[in-house]
C-alpha cells in the first residue's frame, strides 16, 4: 500500500500512452458518438447516465463557449437517440479561471435548452464560485440545475446548511481533489462520518440527494435512508450497480468523454493506487525494452 501511494505521486512522469491505456475503462472515448454507444449500453442494463464532456484544461475563451456548444450536441443526440441521461459541468472547462461572467454566460446557454444540468464541484479554490453561480442560477428560477458536495471538505456541512432553504439537487461525493488537511478531513472514517452528517441534513431539509459512491458502508447508510439515487463512475464496481438496479434502485453512472481526458485520467487512477503500481510497471517495462 505504501509503495502504491509512493507510485501515485510519480504518474505525471508516465508516458501519456501508458496512462491513457490504463484509464480507458473510466472514458467512453474521446467522441460523442462514443459515449452514446457506452449510454445504451447502461440504459439497456437499466442504469441511467450524466454525460460529461472533459475539457478542465482550457485557456482560451473560445475553447470554453466550445465546450458549451459541445453540450448542446450531447442534448441533440440524447433526444436523438432517446437516451435515458442528462447532463455534467465543470465550470472550469466553461471558463471560470478565465471570467466569472464568461463562465455564466456559458452555463446559461447550456440551461437554456431545459434539460437538468449537473454543475460539478472541483478543487477547493472554485467552490465559492460554484455554489455562489448555483445560488444565483436558483434565484433566476433556473429549476433544471444541481450541484455536487464534497463530504470529505470541513466545510461542506455549513455549506448544506446555507443551501438548504433552496432544496437543492445535490449529487454527495466523498471528493477526489488533493487538499491539505486544513481543509479537508484525510482520514477514512472522518470522511464518512462527514458525508453521513451531510447526508441527513440534506435529506431534513428537503433536498433530493444522489449518493455518489463506491464505498459499500455508504452505499449501506444511503440504502438505509432510501435515497433517491445512487450514482458512480464508469469502469468501477459495475457489477454492484447491476446488482443495485437488480434489487429496484436507481442507478446512474456518470459517463466522461472527449478528447481532453488526461486530467481526468489521471484523478481516477490517483483514488485507485493499486493501479497506478500497475501502470508503474508497464511504463518500467516499456523503458527497458527501450
Amino acid at each position: 500500500m505504501f509503495l502504491d501511494r509512493a507510485l501515485v505521486r510519480l504518474l505525471p512522469a508516465v508516458p501519456k500512452p501508458v496512462v491513457q491505456r490504463f484509464s480507458s475503462r473510466y472514458i467512453a472515448g474521446s467522441t460523442l458518438s462514443d459515449a452514446v454507444g457506452v449510454v445504451r449500453r447502461l440504459n439497456a442494463e437499466g442504469m441511467l447516465a450524466t454525460i460529461d464532456v472533459l475539457g478542465e484544461e482550457i485557456t482560451h475563451a473560445d475553447e470554453a463557449r466550445a465546450i458549451a456548444r459541445a453540450y448542446l450536441d450531447v442534448f441533440d443526440a440524447i433526444e436523438r437517440d432517446g437516451l435515458d441521461a442528462n447532463v455534467s459541468v465543470k465550470l472550469t472547462s466553461l471558463g471560470l479561471k478565465l471570467s466569472y461572467d464568461l463562465c455564466k454566460e456559458n452555463v446559461l446557454e447550456v440551461l437554456a435548452q431545459g434539460r437538468f444540468v449537473r454543475i460539478d464541484m472541483e478543487d477547493s479554490t472554485t467552490t465559492d464560485a460554484t455554489l455562489r453561480l448555483y445560488r444565483e442560477l436558483r434565484k433566476a428560477g433556473h429549476d433544471n440545475v444541481g450541484v455536487v458536495l464534497q463530504a470529505y471538505l470541513r466545510r461542506t456541512l455549513d455549506d448544506v446548511r446555507a443551501l438548504a432553504d433552496l432544496k437543492p439537487n445535490v449529487r454527495l461525493c466523498k471528493g477526489i481533489y488533493v487538499e491539505p488537511p486544513s481543509l479537508a478531513y484525510r482520514g477514512a472514517d472522518s470522511v464518512r462520518t462527514s458525508f453521513v452528517q451531510c447526508l441527513d441534513t440534506l435529506l431534513e431539509a428537503g433536498a433530493y440527494v444522489a449518493v455518489a459512491t463506491h464505498d459499500e458502508k455508504l452505499i449501506a447508510e444511503a440504502l438505509r435512508r432510501d435515497v433517491p439515487e445512487l450514482q458512480m463512475l464508469l469502469g468501477v464496481r459495475e457489477d454492484r450497480a447491476r446488482e443495485l438496479v437488480a434489487d429496484g434502485r436507481r442507478v446512474r453512472i456518470y459517463v466522461p468523454f472527449g478528447e481532453q481526458w488526461y486530467a481526468y485520467s489521471l484523478r481516477r487512477l490517483q483514488e485507485n493506487p493499486a493501479m497506478a503500481t500497475t501502470i508503474a510497471r508497464a511504463a518500467v517495462g516499456r523503458a527497458l525494452r527501450l
